[in-house]
Order: structure tokens, then C-alpha cells, then sequence
């Protein structure tokens, strides 16, 4: 959400950030939030006039009173009853426009960065950097599904039996070699200097509408039945979540913090053939990265961020690139995105395996989070950064460490965390 401020002294800015986000559905809302705001301060200022005629009509009136002058009192009288039934109009109107306006302007999407590369979608975002060789080894490589089947470390008939359709069973070497990833990128960000946690998997509608957009929400949130309860899509969700309504020491800052979850999508929509498996599902785990810090960091942070998921992979041997997300592709509340992409040797290019983003201040003022300076307190800014996702990071992990005999090589950096295992074999 941006600051209303920005749309009464400079309009025609956030028009143009609409356009170039290709919203164009979403320009009569600028007009529509002047209005409401116009409304509300004008509701503001009769309701202190009021309150503050109030108590001097009040002290006229003894003043009348004392001197025996009663008609004029009884006209006075009057004027405050009338006072109070409108003040009683307002302090009803006043929280409804004040809604109205929230509402408003939590679907104005937030200013986008200059670097931003102007796009409609996905298929115009710009390549920034690549990171190691992408190869192509001198034998097929098979679909991840046949790769997992013959290291016996995946049972999808038996998922749809129980769960239906997005969910899998991973067993042995490949079920131990999931755990050992999100173990490796849980220390890896430790090393960095980030805070370990667990939030909670389940988070109040609050929280939800303070994270994301409406237009997210619906897509990606499952609801829990007879609850004010939603699955988180992201431990994001409930990080950010854990400071609403507070107001941080400006010492504290940044908050650095990396975090485990599962996590559970919706994922609405086809998706096509090269997201069967376990590409897209409804269910999954993640290791996450969110840092609070003050306004004129967040630019430093995001750079560091998406580049500590570069360094992951590249420890792994995993060849990426970082991808910038251009405007049409960017969501609601993101001043800038970018992604960070694994080679596919079977597939020969490219595909996400991680999000970076910046949202500035628009989370914040959703959610109210604030820290102290010496003149008051400002809006943080938020940032949040996908370390290492493993239902997509196994594609890639096992196209790219894929033997000619079918086994997949474990690279030394994974060693501790699968008990010395140095390889998985074909079963």
C-alpha cells in the first residue's frame, strides 16, 4: 500500500506506474481515493470543529444560566443537541469512509523501481547474469519423474490415492537427500548472519490481506473451514506476520531471519507438460530468507539477498542465472523482483527455482509495521528471498548431477548431511 500522500501531490505518478504495470482497469481508482480522501478529511476536521464548539457552548450556557438569561440558554441548548446528532453522523460515517478508502488503496499497486524493464509478462522479463556453464551431458537425460522412479525415491500412485492430484510420497536416498538440501541452505544462511526459525503454519485473514494482494490471495490461500485460519503459501507469510502492529528499535535493524515451512498453494490453472510431476503441487517445503530493514537499505539487501541463493546453488554445482522480473509480471505490493533460474540440461534451458523481492514499505504500511527514530517513527521496509525450495531445486539437482548409468552424484558440501552418502544408485 502506498502512501496516500504520494496520490494527493502527485497523481499522475501513480497513473503512470499503473500503466506501466499494464493495469489500466485500476486508473479509476486514483480518482476514486482522492475523493474518499478528500471525504475523510473533511469528516475529520467538522467532527473537531464540533467537539471543540462543544465545549465552549457548554461553558456559555452556564455562563447564561448564571445570569438568568434562559431563553438564550435553551437556544444554545438547542444548537449543541443538533451539534452532538450531527458529530454522532460523523464518528458513524467517518470508520466507513475510512474503509472504503483502505480498501481503495490497498488495490493500488505499490511504485515500481526504474530498473524495473518495462513487460506485460514472464515471457518479457531480461536476463541480468548467469552463473556457471550450463552443460549438456553426451547421453539423455530423462523426465524427473523416470530419473526419481528408478532411484526408487518417489510414489505418486499411492499420493493420489490418499491426497489426489499435486502431492507425492519421497522415500530413501532421495527422501534423505531432500532433508539434507533444506539442512545445507538452513546453515548456509546461519553462516550468513540470519536468525533460524519456525513460524507458524497457519495465519489469521489479517495477516493474509497484509501480505499480498486480493488477486494472490484467492490463487495461492487455502482457507480453513469454520476458522479465521489460512495455510501459509510461504513462511513469508507468517515472518513478516510476527511484527504487525509494532514498532521496532531502530537499533535491532535490519532484521536478518531465515526460516522452515511447509507450504501449500492452490496453484489454479494449467500449467502444461513440463509442470507435471513435481514441479507444481500443492504442497511442498521451503527454505526462506526475510529481512526488516530501514528505507535506505533495502536496495543493498536485495542485491545480497538474491545473490546468497546464487551462491547456494553454485556450491552445488547447479549452473543459474537471475532473471529481472519486468512490471507486467511483478505483483501488487513489489517495487522490484527478480528470479533466480537452474539450468534444465534435459530440457535444455532455463526454469524458477527462486523469488527475490523488495516491497518497500507496502507491506509495512498494511501491516503497521514501524521502527523508532529520534523524531518519531517511519514504515520499515520489507524483503523477502526463496534460499532453496527442493521439489524444484531436485529437478535440477538431479538433471544436472545425473550419471550415464542412471545414479546421481552427491557434491561434498552435502556429504555431512547424508551420512557420507556420496551417491544415489539406481535401484
Amino acid at each position: 500500500m502506498i502512501d496516500i500522500s504520494l496520490i494527493r501531490n502527485d497523481p499522475d505518478l501513480v497513473r503512470e506506474n499503473i500503466k506501466k504495470k499494464f493495469q489500466d482497469r485500476k486508473l479509476p481508482l486514483v480518482d476514486e481515493a482522492i475523493a474518499l480522501d478528500a471525504k475523510k478529511r473533511a469528516l475529520q476536521q467538522e467532527g473537531d470543529l464540533l467537539r471543540a464548539s462543544r465545549n465552549m457552548l457548554s461553558k456559555q450556557i452556564g455562563q447564561l444560566m448564571r445570569e438568568k438569561k434562559t431563553e438564550e440558554a435553551e437556544k444554545v441548548k438547542a444548537q449543541v443537541s443538533a451539534n452532538a446528532a450531527r458529530l454522532a453522523e460523523i464518528e458513524k460515517e467517518e470508520p466507513e469512509v475510512s474503509e472504503q478508502l483502505k480498501k481503495v488503496m490497498m488495490s493500488i499497486p505499490n511504485i515500481i523501481s526504474p530498473d524495473t524493464p518495462i513487460g506485460k509478462d514472464d515471457s518479457e522479463n531480461v536476463e541480468r547474469k548467469r552463473f556457471l556453464e550450463p552443460k549438456v551431458p553426451d547421453f539423455e537425460v530423462p523426465y524427473h519423474l523416470d530419473i526419481l522412479e528408478k532411484l526408487d525415491g518417489i510414489d505418486i500412485d499411492s499420493a493420489r490415492r490418499t491426497s489426489g492430484q499435486g502431492f507425492y510420497y519421497l522415500t530413501g536416498d532421495v527422501a534423505r537427500l531432500h532433508s539434507a538440501i533444506l539442512s545445507y541452505a538452513r546453515d548456509f544462511m546461519i553462516g550468513k548472519g540470519f536468525t533460524y526459525c519456525i513460524p507458524p503454519f497457519m495465519i489469521r485473514s489479517s495477516v493474509v490481506t497484509g501480505v499480498m494482494s486480493f488477486e494472490e490471495m484467492d490463487g495461492m490461500m487455502y482457507k480453513i473451514e469454520g476458522e479465521d485460519l489460512y495455510l501459509i503459501g510461504t513462511s513469508e507469510h507468517s515472518m513478516i506476520g510476527r511484527f504487525m502492529g509494532q514498532t521496532i528499535d531502530e537499533s535491532k535493524l535490519p532484521l536478518t531471519l531465515t526460516s522452515y515451512s511447509p507450504c501449500f498453494r492452490k496453484e489454479k490453472g494449467a500449467h502444461g507438460i513440463e509442470e507435471r510431476g513435481i514441479y507444481r503441487i500443492h504442497q511442498f517445503e521451503k527454505q526462506e530468507m526475510i529481512v526488516i530493514c530501514k528505507p535506505e537499505d533495502s536496495c543493498m539487501w536485495y542485491e545480497k539477498m538474491w545473490n546468497y541463493t546464487v551462491e547456494l546453488f553454485v556450491s552445488m554445482g547447479i549452473p543459474v542465472r537471475q532473471l529481472e522480473c519486468c512490471s507486467g509480471d511483478l505483483a501488487d505490493l513489489k517495487f522490484r523482483s527478480c528470479d533466480v533460474e537452474a539450468w534444465s540440461p534435459r530440457q535444455k534451458k532455463y526454469f524458477e527455482v527462486g523469488s527475490c523481492s523488495n516491497l518497500t514499505d507496502a507491506q509495512a504500511r498494511r501491516l503497521g509495521i514501524r521502527y523508532k527514530t529520534e523524531k518519531g517513527s517511519e514504515f520499515a521496509h520489507t524483503l523477502n528471498n526463496t534460499v532453496v525450495a527442493p521439489p524444484r531445486m531436485l529437478i535440477a539437482f538431479l538433471e544436472n548431477h545425473l550419471r550415464a548409468d542412471g545414479s546421481v552424484g552427491i557434491p561434498e558440501v552435502l556429504w555431512p548431511y547424508m551420512g557420507g552418502t556420496k551417491e544415489i544408485s539406481v535401484k
